[in-house]
């Protein structure tokens, strides 16, 4: 049985390769032609999405319908934090650079294929992670990762949002230098005193199976299971190797990565800070420490025409 749902579609203006307005009118001509009721509420990706997203909840819950987000892993995340929050339903038209969230739930890379797809979607569940009070549908980060990020927004504003120039300016960042973290990590039982470049939390199967981590597993049960990476003290060709190896999806093999999967970690600095940058599924906060990542008490309702399955990949 398909929705009849109306939709708030929260859209990232600047996300992505595709002409916004190019993909506005496609959407808008498709969901017309369904007699779909909806509405855009369009954000340029360079303020808060916060007043967008309330003005979409809003209306979402005026009409009885659902909240979509139109854009990459970032206008994704700010979008399921504000559905979750309100328990609405949630839709995704994937429109970014990776679009790890749409490709896991089988849902369509391009636009028309997305927009078809959501008209025909029931309502399914989809595991979501939190650290502190922040949720996170993909992955969340201390450490290198962020840095690597702050790094690419600013390679991407010189050279163009591109695949190769993410790739370029992780490189950089890695092969420059870092100061590794000092942290205690205990999961309620034990506790572990490391000395790390970088503390990587995933909540996202094919992104873990990309890289080659055998916890894309558990994650994939959708049980409150989430997986962590933690590197070991080395040198820049030994960084060099270790990112060859996650491009290669071989990361799991690696002497110098540690992975696991958990249910709930608490991470504490050993220098005092007042805060912690810490990257939440592509986007930079700082957040008071300790810092506890967990999965979400419930899931979130998402809207997907199908489940994509282990070793599958259909973009």
């Amino acid at each position: 049985m398909t929705n009849d749902l109306s939709f708030a579609i929260v859209m990232n203006a600047g996300s992505g390769h595709q002409d916004a307005a190019i993909a506005r009118e496609e959407i808008a001509s498709i969901l017309d032609a369904a007699g779909r009721p909806h509405r855009f509420f369009l954000f340029d990706g360079g303020g808060d999405i916060a007043d967008v997203v309330r003005d979409a909840i809003a209306y979402a819950k005026a009409s009885g319908g659902a909240i979509v987000a139109a854009g990459g892993d970032g206008t994704i995340n700010g979008v399921a934090a504000a559905a979750w929050r309100e328990q609405l339903p949630m839709g995704v038209l994937p429109q970014g650079t990776f679009n790890f969230v749409g490709r896991t739930h089988g849902i369509p890379t391009d636009t028309r294929g997305a927009t078809e797809a959501l008209l025909r979607a029931t309502l399914g569940h989809a595991q979501i992670g939190m650290v502190n009070d922040r949720v996170f549908l993909v992955n969340a980060s201390l450490g290198l990762y962020p840095q690597v990020l702050e790094d690419r927004e600013a390679w991407k504003q010189r050279f163009g949002r591109h695949r190769i120039v993410a790739l370029w300016s992780g490189l950089a960042t890695m092969m420059r230098g870092y100061r590794p973290l000092r942290i205690d990590v205990s999961d309620g039982t034990r506790s572990r005193n490391l000395r790390t470049p970088t503390l990587f939390v995933g909540n996202n199967a094919l992104q873990l199976e990309k890289i080659g981590l055998a916890e894309a597993a558990d994650v994939q049960r959708n049980d409150g299971t989430l997986a962590g990476l933690v590197l070991k003290p080395i040198g820049r060709l030994t960084m060099l190797g270790l990112i060859v190896r996650g491009a290669l999806g071989r990361l799991g093999d690696a002497q110098n990565a540690v992975s696991f999967a958990f249910r709930e970690i608490t991470v504490t600095p050993k220098r005092h800070r007042e805060k912690l940058k810490v990257a939440v599924d592509g986007e930079i906060v700082w957040l008071d420490p300790p810092i506890v990542f967990r999965a979400a008490p419930r899931p979130l309702a998402l809207l997907t025409d199908g489940v994509r399955q282990p070793g599958e990949d259909p973009g």
